[in-house]
């Protein structure tokens, strides 16, 4: 891990929602960091201002107040300007969704995520990169199928519901069009993928999966969990660990981190070995 100096440039790039939700933690991070460095704010209003603040950084270490959704976009912009390599990110939480900042091992409170900005050090961390560019920092998961559309005020619940059947009925036509099996009866949420991990067959598509999950596990590799589904006997998951991870069968949905991207028919995963720099407090395993 590199020693990073209190006396860096900064680029503090305060997102938008984080703004919104939280103005006094984000006062309370600029306070604690222009007292501490030399600092350039920078308040984009969308994500086209805030891609080109990261751009135009110079030599500036970029910090970005926000919640995980910040740190993903910014990840994934530097990745795509080929830049991660020499850039090592620092981030201050703020906001509603950071459940990976804290996996991650950042400080969810302003001053301590600010004085670890200051005062931490960079640790490389591995990355899962997909066919179409996309990356995930923490874990990917494959629901069997998508969580319940929520009614919003003044909707009728019958027009919130739409979605939610014509999911349900494609669901259906798709396991009506496959051979029937006689060995395992699997439960509504089931769905059929061909996990195939370093090219070697997890699970095919004759096995029902409830979920499978994919977390980058180092060194330069990933975790690789298949769970079975049942008739309601317990089924023990099938575990697996490889560099790159294919998905395929099904039109299916994929959750990267926060953002929930497909339907695909197939997608594969490759574990970039410390692609990515983020600054964390000193002594963090």
């Amino acid at each position: 891990m590199t020693e990073v100096a209190a006396s860096d440039q900064l680029l503090v790039v305060i997102d938008p929602v984080a703004r919104r939700t939280d103005g006094e933690s984000v006062r309370i991070a600029k306070d604690v960091l222009s007292a501490g460095a030399v600092t350039k704010v920078c308040l984009p209003d969308g994500p086209e201002e805030f891609a080109r603040a990261l751009a135009r950084r110079g030599t500036r270490r970029p910090v970005v107040v926000g919640d995980d959704r910040a740190l993903m976009r910014a990840v994934s912009l530097l990745h795509r300007r080929r830049e991660l390599g020499v850039c090592a990110l620092s981030m201050v939480p703020v906001g509603g969704v950071l459940s990976l900042a804290r996996s991650l091992g950042v400080p969810t409170g302003a001053v301590a995520a600010a004085r670890a900005v200051l005062d931490g050090s960079e640790r490389r961390l591995d990355l899962l990169v997909d066919d179409s560019d996309g990356v995930v920092l923490g874990t990917l998961r494959i629901p069997s199928v998508p969580a319940p559309v929520p009614t919003a005020p003044g909707v009728a619940p019958e027009a919130a519901s739409h979605a939610w059947l014509r999911t349900c009925q494609s669901l259906v036509r798709t396991l009506s069009s496959r051979p029937a099996r006689t060995a395992a009866m699997p439960g509504p949420g089931a769905t059929r993928l061909r996990v195939e991990v370093d090219g070697v067959t997890v699970v095919d598509l004759d096995q029902p999966v409830e979920a499978v999950s994919v977390t980058p596990g180092g060194p330069g590799g990933a975790e690789v969990e298949v769970r079975p589904a049942t008739d309601g006997a317990v089924a023990v998951p099938l575990r697996a660990f490889g560099r790159r991870v294919t998905v395929s069968g099904a039109d299916f949905r994929y959750r990267a981190d926060a953002v929930v991207s497909g339907p695909v028919r197939t997608r594969t995963w490759t574990v970039r070995e410390e692609a990515w720099g983020l600054t964390l407090p000193l002594g963090f395993p």
